[in-house]
Order: structure tokens, then sequence, then C-alpha cells
């Protein structure tokens, strides 16, 4: 039956209603784990998208060496990619440039090098480079508005269209599978699903419209990674044009190719000595110190055990024999460095851990990446913040015995102990109770009664750390020599505290204990008092 032929009750629109706003509750509990989750999908795609184009570069390195080696056949092939490479780098500006207008006009702040990130704050490089965090990573209104109203994702729509009919135009027509690969793509047709009612949804509506910032820089993230695979597929499809056997020989050489030129001592230098597109059907000859060295595939491999430090050239030639039956001689040299295993961990802040806070270290190993270091502590645990490791102790250990930081490597495949350092975990120290920056002695009627109450302060302590004072009792003497105290259970001065510091005479004492303070590291102190004396 018909809508029209059964319209809808008071009552049935009240429920409707109730199922509306029982969504939109519901949308409310999850919305901080989704924009979690986009904020991890961004950073997943944009590692993607490094990866890709690392991979075109390496494409559009290929054409370069074929065109140095053929200038002839290769040109033609060779303007084509770089037409396509500018284009494409277009293309991806275009949607970096998108993404930062987003982001700005959302609201953002910068990210300075002393600022320290919570972990799960959505971060943006603009194309200076600069580092901004953003502020309502939720905002549904700004991308809405610049993307459906300003007509900005019909502008990109469009760009997506053109970018995609020019590598088309590259590949004969006959080519279905490619065209259809790149179509795909770069898909940009309205919606296939439709709206109750028969609406039918635009491309710009379906992706843009009324949906979180989060979700839109992910998915402009994914479109330039579109970009980027088809890319990759028109250039594959160009450098197959070049008849690669033509030129795989026009420039001979050997090559040699070594696990790394920095060797720790008592590990094994490996190096791979080859001939540059080598014809695996025919091995060459290689001598290396006058003695020949065994081939597999096509490739000759040298090994060594580094037992002393220092460095250290080898040379050798390799015999290849041409087409022609010609047999060339292509000498080599290398050099490699033995070094002592070595480690520097480095305290930034304080020579000791502290209990209840985060304590920044800096870790680095001569000769190998932070990318393959692990940190490891006996007591606690480590996280990697940008270059620096934040060291969160879990038990006090005032003499260092039992809190060692580990450093491993992974060298050669294999996991190594670069060196240990051990540190005493000591507890924050007390913070001074003070009263417009003074913790006692004399002190004027006028700036007493202008204060609002008591602070907790930690002189010289390098730790972005505070404490909060929670209670304290002020004494003053009465006339006949009796003692009044006045209590507050909070940091500020009470209205019957200030009442009685307008009493006070010249020569009064003031005398405050009982003094409380709670930490950010959860711990609660009791302050030594301070005393005052009005002059």
């Amino acid at each position: 039956m018909g809508v029209k032929n059964c319209p809808e009750t008071p009552r049935q629109k009240m429920i409707n209603m109730m199922y509306i706003v029982l969504t939109a509750m519901l949308a409310l509990n999850v919305a901080a784990q989704v924009l979690e989750a986009y904020r991890v999908v961004d950073s997943s795609l944009m590692q993607t998208l490094n990866a890709i184009a690392n991979k075109n570069n390496q494409i559009y390195a290929s054409f370069e060496q074929a065109y140095a080696e053929n200038p002839a056949k290769v040109q033609e092939w060779k303007s084509k990619a770089d037409e396509v490479k500018a284009k494409s780098e277009a293309m991806i500006s275009y949607i970096s440039g998108l993404k930062e207008k987003l982001v700005i006009a959302s609201g953002t702040k910068p990210y300075t090098s002393g600022t320290r990130l919570q972990g799960n704050e959505f971060t943006f490089v603009t194309a200076q480079k600069d580092t901004l965090i953003l502020k309502k990573e939720d905002d549904l209104n700004t991308p809405s508005e610049i993307m459906i109203t300003r007509k900005g994702a019909a502008e990109l729509r469009n760009s997506l269209n053109e970018y995609k009919d020019f590598l088309v135009s590259l590949v004969p027509e006959d080519d279905d599978q490619l065209i259809a690969a790149i179509e795909q793509e770069l898909e940009t047709s309205d919606s296939r699903f439709t709206l109750r009612g028969g609406e039918r949804r635009s491309w710009e509506s379906l992706y843009f419209e009324d949906k979180p910032l989060a979700a839109i820089l992910a998915l402009l993230s994914k479109l330039q990674i579109d970009v980027k695979n088809s890319e990759a597929n028109i250039l594959n499809y160009l450098y197959g044009q070049i008849d690669a056997s033509s030129f795989k020989f026009n420039k001979l050489g050997a090559q040699v190719i070594a696990n790394s030129s920095i060797v720790l001592q008592g590990e094994e230098y490996v190096a791979e000595i080859f001939l540059a597109a080598i014809d695996t059907t025919v091995d060459p000859v290689i001598y290396v110190n006058d003695r020949p060295l065994p081939i597999q595939d096509g490739k000759g491999v040298y090994r060594l055990r580094a037992n002393e430090t220092g460095t250290f050239r080898w040379s050798g030639v390799l015999n290849y024999r041409t087409p022609d039956g010609i047999m060339q001689r292509y000498p080599f040299s290398k050099e490699y460095q033995v070094t002592a295993p070595s480690v520097t961990i480095s305290p930034t802040k304080m020579n000791v851990f502290y209990r209840g806070i985060a304590n920044p270290i800096d870790v680095s190993v001569p000769g190998i990446a932070k990318e393959n270091l692990d940190i490891r502590i006996t007591n606690g645990r480590i996280t990697q913040q940008g270059n620096e490791y934040m060291v969160e102790p879990i038990d006090l250990d005032e003499q260092g015995r039992r809190t060692t930081v580990s450093v491993y490597a992974r060298v050669a495949g294999a996991e190594r102990l670069m060196g240990s350092m051990n540190f005493r975990v000591k507890r924050v120290p007390d913070p001074i109770a003070q009263i417009g920056n003074q913790s006692g002695g004399n002190i004027r009627k006028e700036d007493l009664e202008v204060e609002d109450g008591i602070m907790a302060v930690l002189p010289d302590f390098d730790f972005n750390l505070r404490f909060t004072v929670t209670q304290f009792d002020i004494n003053i003497t009465a006339a006949g020599g009796y003692i009044n105290t006045y209590k507050s259970n909070n940091n500020r001065f009470t209205p019957e505290q200030k009442a009685q510091f307008r009493n006070l005479a010249t020569g009064s004492i003031i005398y405050i204990d009982n003094i409380k303070a709670k930490g950010d590291d959860g711990t609660n102190r009791d302050l030594d008092p301070i005393s005052f004396k009005i002059r």
C-alpha cells in the first residue's frame, strides 16, 4: 500500500521522531571512536601514498637511465612520462591545497617543538612543512560549506575527470583492460544508491555533504592514492613500450651492493657484485684479491668476518663475455667501516627518572637508524614521541639497581644488544607553599589583601608538573595571646580569612600550616608550614 493511501498518524510521527533522537544519541556516543579511526586510517593512507610515490620515482629514474643510453628510441615515451609526472604532481598538489584550505578554515593550532602531542590528536602537514593540530576534526559545517555550498567538490570532480581523460588518451583504444583500470580507479559518477523516495545522490553529496572534517581528510588522502595508482599504471605501460633488450647491454658496469657500509665488530660484512642488467644465462667471472668468487644467479657473493675496527678497502675485477665474443674487464672497488658497538642514552632533562611522569631520554647508536632500534626498560614502560623516548617508571628505585634501559638493534636480520644504562627512580619532590611568590618573611598588609590564595610551587624543577593546594589553616594571634585558627578546604582564602587580614596590625604574625596539595602525578603531599610578619 502506498504512502499516500496510508498517511502517518500523530502517534506514528512521534515514534519516528523518537527513533531519530535515539539515532543521534548513539552517534554522539561513538563519535570519538569514529574520529580516532579516521585519524588512524588517514595516517596509514599517507604512508601508502609515500610508498607508491617512491615506486613511481623509481620508474621515472628508469626512464632517465634508458634515455641516457638510447635517446633516439626512448625520447617519445620519456616525453609522455614527463607529461604524466607534471599533471600527476599538479593533481596531488591541488588535493593537498584543498586539504590545507579545509583544515585552516576549520581551525588549527600550530605544533611547536615544545608541544607534547597526546597521541590521539589529528595533525596535518602543510606544503610549507608546518605541522598543524586540528581543533575540530568533528567539524561538519565548514567542510560542507567549502565543498558543497562553494562548489569545491564539483571543481575537484572536474579536475579528476580531466586528469582521467588525459591518462586514457595515452592508451590505445584496444587496450580495454588498462582503460577500465584507470576509469575504475578515478570513478566520479553519481551514486548508484538511492535515498528513500527514489532521490539519487550526486558524487559530491555522497562523499562531502554532512561529513566530519576527519572523514573528508581521509577521503582526500584516498583520492591522492587513486591518482598515484593511476599514474603507476600509465608509467608501467609507457615503460613497457620501450624494447628493454635493445638497451639492456648499452652500458655495462660492475655493481657492488653491500648489506651496510658500517659493520659492527664481530658482525659479518656481506657484499654482492654483479653486472648491471645482467643476462642470467651467462655467468660472469669475478675475482677479489686474485681469488675467484662463487657465482649464484649471475652474482658473486663476497663474505668476510669483521674482527677489527677501522676503515677497509677492497677491490677486484668482473670479466664478462660480450655477444660478439670479446671478454671485457670491469674493475671495481669498495670501502667499508667496522665500528665497535656503542650506544648513547641521555636523559634530556634530569639525571634521574621521576615516578608518575613521562621522563624524556634521547637514544642513539652510531650507524643505526632509529627505526631499527628497540628500547626496553625493566621498571615501567617506554614510548616514542618523535625523536625522543618517554620513560614512565612504576616503582621507586633510589639506588638505581632495578631500573635498566637497554638498547637493542636489528643488524643484518638479527637482534643485538648495543648497551644498557641504569637509572635512579625518585619521587617528585614536595612543592613549597607560597603567597605572592613568597614562602615566608615580611609582607605588607596591602599585598596580602590582594592575594586570592596559596600556590604550591616546584622551584627549579624542569618538568611541567603542577600541584594544587587542597586545604590549609591560617593561625592568627589575637589579643591576650590566644591563637585563632581559620580553615580553607581549597587553595583560596575564605571570606572569613580575608576579613581577618583587614584587621591585622603592623608586627602581627600569621602562621599557615596543615597545608595539603595534590599533584598531576596523582600523589597527595603535606607541605611545610609558612609564616609571615605584617610590616
